[in-house]
């Protein structure tokens, strides 16, 4: 199963169309769950329970009811990344193992619990895939952002935006 979109040419560059969409509509998302967490009290108390779950109770919120409201802004994140690959891949059986140790990748590479280094992380290794796949291939793409993961690791064990101690 595919959904086919069609390409434009912008200065001898053709962009899919269905990438265009996929970049803006993840954008919006990001900048939804982004406002979500640091403008509204319940995101304020879900980044409140990750760091002291006892306090929390203390402070008057229901630990569990956060937990379900966690589980189901996570659930809707990964329905609209399933939605926006859909545009892009042929959906197979398969088709999510290819991600997970990217997305593994990117969410430790930015820091854990730290959204805007996960983006940065994200267009980071997105980037170095890309140059990787157009002057060597793919494949060595793929590898070089690994390697360049696992030193980055060596050199901040916390990730590229996370605070230092």
């Amino acid at each position: 199963m595919r959904v086919s979109l069609p390409t434009i040419e912008v200065g001898g560059i053709f962009i899919s169309f269905s990438r265009l969409i996929a970049f803006a509509l993840s954008v919006l998302a990001m900048i939804a769950l982004y406002l979500f967490l640091k403008r509204t009290y319940t995101g304020t108390a879900i980044r409140a329970v990750s760091q002291d779950r006892e306090a929390i109770a203390l402070m008057g919120a229901r630990p569990q009811r956060l937990y379900i409201v966690t589980s189901a802004v996570g659930g809707a994140m990964a329905g609209v990344a399933g939605a926006l690959l859909i545009i892009q891949y042929a959906v197979h059986p398969y088709f999510g193992g290819a991600f997970g140790p990217l997305t593994f990748m990117i969410c430790v590479l930015g820091g854990l619990g730290n959204m805007v280094g996960a983006f940065f992380a994200a267009f980071i290794m997105a980037q170095v895939i890309s140059v990787g796949g157009v002057m060597v291939s793919t494949e060595m793409g793929y590898v070089i952002a690994f390697v360049i993961f696992i030193v980055l690791m060596f050199v901040r064990p916390g990730g590229i935006f996370a605070k230092r101690g």
